[in-house]
């Protein structure tokens, strides 16, 4: 997209669209200040669950992650199963390089802070299987290859996560000489955690496309009804977000310290994360698209998942459960600016997909991309 033809592109986006930055600043002050200003507000949400599950943000996520999985070509999955570099890239960044990152900085950044520092190394076991996917829609990644890296880290989560957690909690930490702790989480809590936020939206993406596409036609499914669906990803988005900050806005606001020292290792931990994803998917000359959704998947943590294992293993007031909620606050701003990065450094890349960007392509709702 040339520099003279961005101004009349941005001036067809709806205002949804064009003003996204400020809507997803606008949620999060929401947030804040409702849970700050409305007493009991914090409570009432979070008695609103079904087995431990919070309902509000259950259905802000599965709004949100639906029309973007309906979007989805699953037809053309095979291209991305095929991609081992793709593949293997996601499964070293993930499995490999973001657990230990995030250990690394929770014991070099919060030394003295062992309940935080604990709560930061379970958000980066974590690994992202719904956010994620509207990050990677609103950079112009490959909606396939999101798909395939989401459900892969599904599997590898239902596997590893209680391995993983064990060893960088109490193995580790005992071969180095540190302070040894424990972790609690089942392998149906990480399973359930899955089905919920991805196989719900997901089999729900996939019938749509497949009963619309076979009653109306691809066009009519392409045209009418994906345009329909689409704004409905960022309004789950901006409900998610508020409910997020409103559960939370009171401790925020009365401890902003503690959530500035667990915020500064997070921050790092994303521009790592994202930069090497972008960096490797560079040098093995994925093309824009690839990179972009390797780089986020890379990125983005499941912070339900997280924040429900610290809940449980040390409590709802602990310092760990703090530490798994301040992660999506600082998730959501980065990775938003992190979209707009990821754009401005579209035009370095030389397409290597078969499924090349449009020239007027950007953060739009109202089009099937």
């Amino acid at each position: 997209m040339t520099d003279t033809a961005a101004p009349a592109v941005a001036a067809r986006l709806s205002t949804l669209d064009r003003f996204l930055p400020l809507w997803i600043g606008a949620a999060m002050v929401a947030g804040l200040l409702l849970g700050r200003w409305i007493p009991g507000l914090d409570s009432a949400l979070e008695s609103v669950q079904l087995d431990g599950i919070s309902l509000p943000i259950a259905l802000g996520l599965l709004i949100m992650m639906y029309p973007v999985l309906a979007k989805v070509r699953y037809d053309r999955l095979d291209t991305v199963t095929g991609d081992r570099r793709l593949l293997l890239s996601s499964l070293l960044l993930n499995w490999v390089l973001g657990p230990a990152l995030m250990f690394a900085l929770a014991w070099l950044m919060l030394p003295d802070l062992p309940e935080y520092r604990t709560g930061l190394i379970i958000v980066g076991l974590a690994r992202c299987i719904a956010m994620v996917i509207i990050w990677n829609d609103l950079a112009c990644g490959d909606r396939e290859a999101a798909a395939v890296l989401v459900a892969l880290n599904s599997l590898f989560q239902v596997v590893m996560f209680a391995v993983l957690g064990w060893f960088y909690l109490s193995v580790l930490p005992g071969w180095l000489g540190l302070e040894q702790t424990t972790i609690a989480a089942s392998p149906w809590q990480i399973a359930k955690s899955v089905l919920i936020f991805l196989g719900i939206p997901l089999l729900a993406g996939y019938l749509s496309r497949r009963i619309g596409e076979r009653r109306k036609g691809r066009d009519w499914y392409e045209t009418r009804f994906l345009p329909r669906i689409g704004p409905w990803a960022l309004y789950g988005l901006l409900f998610t977000i508020v409910i997020l900050f409103a559960l939370q806005g009171d401790q925020i606001t009365n401890n902003p310290w503690d959530v500035a020292r667990i915020a500064l290792p997070l921050l790092v931990y994303f521009a790592v994360m994202w930069g090497g994803g972008y960096l490797l998917g560079a040098l093995l000359g994925l093309g824009y698209e690839r990179t972009t959704t390797l780089a986020f998947t890379a990125a983005g943590n499941n912070f339900e998942l997280a924040i429900a294992v610290a809940i449980a293993t040390y409590g709802a007031t602990s310092g760990q459960a703090l530490a798994g909620v301040v992660g999506p606050l600082i998730e959501v701003p980065v990775l938003v600016g992190l979209v707009y990065v990821s754009l401005a450094l579209r035009r370095r890349f030389t397409q290597h997909t078969n499924q090349h960007l449009p020239d007027d392509s950007t953060l739009r709702t109202d089009s099937p991309r």
